[in-house]
């Protein structure tokens, strides 16, 4: 994958997109972690609403959060903010003349994009049918979007080939491309995937490592209804004895047993380093001895700073840049003893908390998403739901695992996901699957292709 992999944001989000945290850099550390950002006030059952602490905290709960407030917010008695000067703003997506398209051949089945654009119909079926879509500076309508997803399904279903699907696309869709971040169309792919890991439903000497839910006394507190200087930003927060404190660490969680004993185990897994990756991830699949399964996703997270493992073992001297993968990582931490490894892991101060769910792993608009079909963007910039269709290479593998060649390809796929290192018009995250395969293919991704989208001719 590539950068310096995904650091969070800090305690205070200044943000308003629905996932977090994917930070490309040099480092991957296991890929695009997959969570979401704190775009509304969330409750500690899950629904958006006022931020409130645990019923566990009480009054003197209450009197330390606005205690703290009233510390943040002294000397915030200042006069209006001077108005921010308008600067024009680039298109980031440009219509191609109905000339010209690029060729495409789609390189997977015909079921599994079948099944995004019906994801997609059912995540535009729960918006406000005032909602409205930016392609570039042209806006279209929600029953528009509808429209293109239903046209797209029916050319889908009763085209033989693929020059027949580019053809009967071109007569029926207009095209704009992703200019990049530097205008010349080049776009930045890397990938995610969900792992698949061992696990009990309680714990044994094998199975020692929990995966915990949301514990009872974690709250997000919204700091924007105390003072406008703090809009938009939230911390995370316990209360103890009074005093509001960051929420415990990855260390204080793992190493020192801070949650031990609070009933707070959805499943025990055999490997931490797997488990430490499905943090990363935001979600997974559980498989316990008697074949039952499970699977878990993102549910909030402990409001501690990413630190990026991959940086921390590069900068310690153990693992060259050339071996900076995530096959290359997970080799050197399952090979290292087990107080090391956690150890290294609680560099990593970030902490996430699952919850089970039914049909799973769900992207930023609350759909499942498809593997191999569904991609995440930075939605401040294009439009959630909508159809596109990326070009670019990737690359196949050995039967030992190595990287044999690079291939391009290119295929239709779904706008479902965001992540908060998925910033700006020049960034892609292509969602590979579940499994060490998806794994292996998602953990080298870091290429350039494009990214275009479609929406149904007026």
């Amino acid at each position: 994958m590539g950068e310096d992999t995904y650091k969070y944001r800090d305690l205070y989000c200044r943000t308003s997109q629905n996932r977090q945290f994917r930070h490309a850099g040099e480092y991957p550390d296991g890929h695009a972690s997959r969570h979401p950002v704190l775009s509304s006030t969330v409750r500690n059952d899950g629904k958006k609403g006022r931020a409130k602490v645990s019923r566990h905290a009480g009054v003197i709960a209450g009197l330390a959060i606005f205690a703290l407030i009233a510390v943040l917010a002294a000397g915030c008695a200042v006069g209006p903010k001077p108005r921010p000067v308008a600067e024009a703003e680039p298109e980031h997506l440009v219509l191609v003349d109905p000339g010209w398209w690029p060729d495409f051949s789609d390189d997977m089945d015909r079921d599994s994009l079948l099944i995004a654009v019906d994801r997609s119909l059912v995540y535009y079926g729960r918006l406000p049918e005032n909602t409205t879509f930016q392609f570039g500076n042209t806006v279209y309508s929600l029953q528009e979007m509808k429209d293109s997803l239903l046209l797209l399904r029916d050319i889908v279903a009763t085209t033989e080939n693929t020059s027949d699907l580019r053809r009967r696309l071109m007569g029926s869709f207009d095209l704009y491309q992703c200019t990049g971040t530097g205008g010349d169309g080049n776009v930045l792919f890397t990938g995610y995937y969900e792992p698949v890991l061992r696990g009990s439903r309680v714990r044994t000497d094998r199975y020692r490592h929990p995966v915990y839910r949301t514990p009872d006394d974690h709250t997000i507190i919204d700091l924007g209804g105390f003072h406008e200087k703090f809009a938009d930003e939230r911390i995370i927060a316990r209360v103890e004895n009074g005093d509001v404190l960051p929420y415990f660490t990855r260390s204080e969680i793992d190493i020192e047993g801070r949650l031990e004993g609070c009933g707070l185990e959805i499943a025990w897994t055999d490997d931490p380093v797997e488990l430490f990756f499905m943090h990363i991830q935001g979600s997974g699949t559980i498989i316990f001895e008697n074949g039952e399964s499970i699977q878990v996703s993102y549910d909030t997270w402990n409001g501690r700073p990413y630190r990026s493992l991959g940086r921390h073992l590069a900068q310690k001297g153990v693992l060259a840049l050339a071996e900076m993968s995530l096959r290359g990582i997970k080799n050197y931490l399952q090979s290292t003893s087990g107080d090391d490894v956690m150890s290294l892991l609680a560099h990593n101060e970030s902490y996430i908390f699952f919850r089970v769910v039914e049909e799973g792993p769900r992207g930023a608009l609350g759909v499942p998403v498809t593997a191999g079909r569904t991609i995440a963007t930075d939605p401040a910039f294009f439009p959630r739901g909508a159809i596109a269709l990326v070009s670019l290479k990737r690359p196949f593998f050995s039967d030992a695992g190595e990287i044999s060649f690079w291939k391009p390809f290119s295929r239709l796929v779904l706008n479902q996901d965001a992540g908060g290192a998925i910033k700006g018009p020049g960034r892609v995250d292509l969602f590979w699957g579940t499994g060490d395969e998806a794994g292996l293919t998602a953990g080298y991704m870091k290429e350039y292709g494009q990214l275009y989208f479609l929406v149904k001719k007026r």
